[in-house]
């Protein structure tokens, strides 16, 4: 039996996740979707569409998904669905994990990664994060899971924007950016995503693909004056010539939010020490882990004609050989780290120290 996709969905209170479930469990799609909720969340889904009075935690849709709701820990409810479906007495494609509006999706994550068991069953995509524009500054202010939970994703959808200025909204963006270079940003209303912008978007997939921002880190070049980069430094200037850049009022400017959860671009054109990296990534895995939410690189190795492809979750950490580096294609290492509070010079120093 080939792996069960497993998508995680995460966000805040009144970010349009139930909205986006609610499709994924009604709608004509021709997927038979199986989706496990935590049944903590004070919008559940069970009031509107899963009328039952049955004891049984599982419940068919008319269009063929299922869904779930956690009585008891996620690992139970993935092998529960993973037996019924080898024994032919459930048929889905795919599941959606929906986590409560507090939750972290680290640990939800780690399950796929950590139990052989589920392992053996599933096949983790991706984790996407529903950012409520209206509400989403105040929100990432207050509450470190917000943040965790934008760190996290591969995919982020913002909903709400018609509720707010452009400006709010630009300023918004680039506070995300700052936080999480990697995952793309998409407005969208009141939860209507097409269904193929929520499934198999391979965000763990071990693959050479790195996403990161182009703009973020012209930017961040910009901004910092990296020498190594060679780009105009128009963007400083903009943004400090004339104050009436939209992310400069009403504290939406956009070096004002000092936010614990960052992003860190490291790039290298000498190759990697294998021994030396894997030496020093053990350390600052050990030491930093819980802090470290998602990292991902693409690596020039001594000894190895072909790509070194990095990723991990927390403590957990995988490596693989991508594809050849081609003829006359610079071989750069590239890595992006999204932690909190992340000792950047630390992870600098240590990278460099790896290098051969």
């Amino acid at each position: 039996m080939s792996l069960i996709p497993a998508t995680i969905l995460t966000g805040f209170l009144g970010s349009g996740k139930t909205t986006l479930l609610k499709r994924l469990l009604t709608e004509a799609h021709g997927q038979k979707i199986a989706v496990i909720e935590n049944e903590f969340g004070e919008e559940n889904i069970d009031n509107d569409i899963l009328v039952t009075q049955s004891e049984e935690q599982i419940v068919q849709m008319s269009n063929g998904c299922i869904c779930c709701t956690i009585r008891e820990d996620l690992r139970a409810s993935l092998q529960l669905l993973a037996a019924k479906k080898r024994k032919g007495l459930l048929d889905f494609d795919r599941i959606v994990i929906e986590t409560t509006g507090l939750a972290d999706p680290g640990p939800v994550a780690q399950t796929f990664f950590m139990d052989d068991e589920i392992a053996q069953s599933y096949l983790l995509d991706s984790i996407i994060t529903l950012v409520d524009a209206k509400h989403a500054q105040q929100q990432l202010d207050d509450r470190q899971e917000a943040r965790r939970q934008v760190g996290f994703a591969d995919q982020i959808f913002l909903s709400k924007t018609d509720l707010v200025s452009a400006e709010d909204t630009e300023a918004l963006i680039h506070r995300i950016k700052h936080m999480n270079p990697r995952a793309p940003i998409k407005a969208v209303h009141f939860g209507q995503v097409p269904i193929n912008e929520v499934l198999d978007l391979r965000g763990f997939n071990l693959s050479a693909k790195l996403d990161i921002d182009p703009d973020f880190l012209k930017e961040e070049a910009d901004a910092h004056g990296h020498h190594d980069h060679g780009h105009e430094h128009e963007h400083e200037h903009e943004h400090g010539a004339h104050c009436d850049h939209p992310s400069h009022r009403h504290g939406g400017r956009h070096h004002h939010h000092d936010d614990d959860v960052k992003s860190f671009v490291y790039r290298a054109e000498r190759p990697f020490d294998p021994a030396k990296l894997e030496d020093f990534l053990g350390a600052v895995v050990n030491i930093y882990g819980p802090r470290m939410l998602r990292y991902k690189g693409v690596l020039h190795m001594l000894g190895t004609d072909r790509k070194v492809i990095f990723q991990g979750v927390h403590q957990l950490m995988g490596s693989d050989l991508g594809p050849q580096w081609a003829p006359g294609e610079p071989r750069t290492s590239k890595m992006v780290f999204i932690g909190i509070d992340l000792p950047q010079d630390i992870l600098r120093q240590g990278l460099e120290q790896s290098l051969a």
